[in-house]
């Protein structure tokens, strides 16, 4: 009896003509639909407010972070307060676009292209997912760069961590762009510091010819999310005093 009770709840949920895997589909159909492989770019981001994000986030790292305690893995969340709701931006959130979209979103848009006076202490961390990315990033920064503001390339591809932190000590610098490991290691030598930092930038809506972002690989998302709940960084997020936007482009 009780599992003819079963069979015929199951039943029920799913719906004799199977409309339960047809809303699945349908729901994976959505999601497909997000991601223009020929724009390079995953469309969901456009649509999701700080709470969107926050939970976005917490289920990669729950998906990633298998290996990790329970306690650990609510080291690694962030909070929807602690993320700028970027919605109201209307254009495609391509390279050829970031600039304006750093310029929308900034208290001061002018000083974009000023740096702090201390070397290798940016204003703006821009993260992505690879090397490659990075550096079309980079050119696409290029408008703010300056004589006395430079644009730092900090990411592995083709540049050694030793090449980088001799620039970061000599150069003053108020956009850096890198991936996520590369930053923690410059970050840890105390070569590239957070102290003007008023904003990180994850490019999160980049994706390649597999449909994958900085957020969908383990070998970037982890990184990725050790990097953003650092405890210098966490309490910044909310604080006034020092304050740091968290971006998702």
């Amino acid at each position: 009896m009780a599992t003819e009770m079963i069979n015929r709840k199951r039943k029920a949920d799913d719906g004799e003509d199977g409309s339960k895997k047809k809303k699945r589909s349908k729901k994976a159909r959505d999601d497909e639909g997000d991601l223009d492989v020929e724009a390079g770019l995953n469309r969901a981001f456009e649509r999701m407010d700080g709470q969107l994000l926050a939970d976005h986030i917490a289920q990669k790292v729950t998906r990633f972070g298998t290996d990790l305690s329970s306690v650990e893995l609510s080291d690694l969340y962030i909070s929807a307060n602690a993320i700028k709701d970027t919605t109201s931006f209307q254009k495609p959130r391509n390279k050829d676009n970031l600039p304006e979209f750093l310029e929308e979103f900034s208290e001061n848009p002018t000083k974009l292209a000023e740096a702090p006076k201390k070397n290798g202490s940016p204003h703006t961390l821009v993260v992505a997912g690879a090397g490659l990315r990075a550096a079309d990033l980079v050119r696409s920064l290029r408008k703010f760069g300056t004589k006395n503001n430079s644009v730092a390339k900090l990411f592995a591809k083709h540049f050694k961590v030793e090449e980088q932190v001799s620039f970061l000590k000599k150069s003053r610098t108020g956009i850096a762009v890198g991936t996520p490991q590369r930053l923690i290691d410059l970050i840890e030598n105390e070569s590239l510091s957070l102290d003007s930092l008023k904003r990180i930038v994850v490019d999160a809506s980049h994706i390649d010819q597999k449909k994958r972002g900085v957020v969908d690989m383990r070998e970037t998302m982890m990184p990725l999310i050790k990097l953003l709940t650092r405890k210098e960084l966490q309490d910044r997020y909310t604080a006034e005093e020092k304050h740091v936007d968290l971006i998702f482009y």
